[in-house]
Order: structure tokens, then C-alpha cells, then sequence
């Protein structure tokens, strides 16, 4: 079965029940998941590359908005 359908069979699972028990457990299970990191999820480039804007930032090496705006016109 694939994700989508399984999807869809929870929910049906969980709207025939009238079991508070059930619907506190299913509650308990996604408030006691972990939540993802977005950082986990780019790839070492992406984090070398924000890593590097941050520490840029913190030396001061910035621009301007409006200055590098008007530079591009």
C-alpha cells in the first residue's frame, strides 16, 4: 500500500471512532514526535553556504538593500 492510501485508511480509521482513548493516543503519538529539522534536509552545500552569510554577517560584511538595488537597475 502506498503512503497516500495509508493516509486515507487512518483517516477513515480515525472518523469511524468514537473511542476518546484512540483519538488521545493518536494525538500523543504526533505531539510526542519529534519535529524534523529543515537543516537536516539541505544538503552540506547548503549548510556551508549559510554557514558562511552568518559568519559574513558577524564580521560586518554586509550590503546594503537599497544601495545593491539601485547598483542593479
Amino acid at each position: 500500500m502506498d503512503i497516500q492510501a495509508e493516509k486515507l485508511e487512518l483517516v477513515r480509521l480515525i472518523l469511524d471512532t468514537d473511542n476518546p482513548g484512540i483519538l488521545a493516543s493518536v494525538k500523543r503519538i504526533f505531539s510526542d514526535s519529534p519535529k524534523a529539522d529543515f537543516w537536516d534536509g539541505l544538503s552540506q552545500y547548503q549548510q556551508d553556504e549559510i554557514r558562511e552569510g552568518i559568519n559574513e554577517i558577524e564580521q560586518g560584511e554586509t550590503v546594503d538593500f537599497d544601495e545593491f538595488i539601485k547598483k542593479q537597475r
